[in-house]
Parts: C-alpha cells; sequence; structure tokens
C-alpha cells in the first residue's frame, strides 16, 4: 500500500493532467453539434492512421518482447478505431443523403 501511494504522490503532476484532461475531453466532446461530428471523425481517423504507421515503425524497430506486443498492440487497435471511424462516418454521411421516393 505505501508503495502505490507514494507512486501517487510522486507522479501527482501528471496524475492531475490525466484527471483534468479526460473532464476536458468530456465537456468538449458532449457539446460538440451533431453537424461537426463527421469532419471531427475523419480527423480522429488521421491521427488513428498516424498511429498505425507509428506501431508498424515500432516492430520494425523492437528490441524486446514488451516493445513489439505494444506495437503489434498499438496496430491492432489503431486499425480497429480507424475502421470503426470510417464505418461510423459513412452511416452520418447517409443520413444526409435525401431519400428516393417511390
Amino acid at each position: 500500500m505505501q508503495n502505490i501511494l507514494s507512486f501517487f504522490w510522486e507522479h501527482k503532476d501528471m496524475i492531475f493532467i490525466i484527471v483534468l484532461s479526460i473532464f476536458l475531453g468530456f465537456e468538449v466532446i458532449s457539446n460538440v453539434p451533431s453537424v461537426l461530428h463527421t469532419p471531427l471523425m475523419s480527423g480522429a481517423n488521421a491521427i488513428s492512421g498516424v498511429i498505425v504507421i507509428g506501431g508498424i515503425i515500432l516492430v520494425g524497430h523492437a528490441d524486446t518482447t514488451l516493445e513489439w506486443v505494444l506495437g503489434i498492440l498499438a496496430v491492432f487497435l489503431a486499425t480497429l478505431n480507424v475502421a470503426g471511424g470510417f464505418v461510423v462516418t459513412d452511416r452520418m454521411l447517409e443520413m444526409f443523403k435525401k431519400k428516393k421516393k417511390k
């Protein structure tokens, strides 16, 4: 228990920044109008694409098993995020198309 408390005490500044960024991110995302969700999804897909490239580079330069596993995990999760982002963006763009009358 003492080790956990000393860890939190030593890293209290970083923990505060992480907690603050979680609250700030939740507040910003919850107040985004629905018109802006599609461009924001495209931006998130671009960021995830950069993470895929970084993960591939990490796997290529991995010296330890931990580095290799983290690189594979980064590539896998970022690829899932990119694919899911494209699916959600496509569904949102379908909402803006006019319906065909029969």
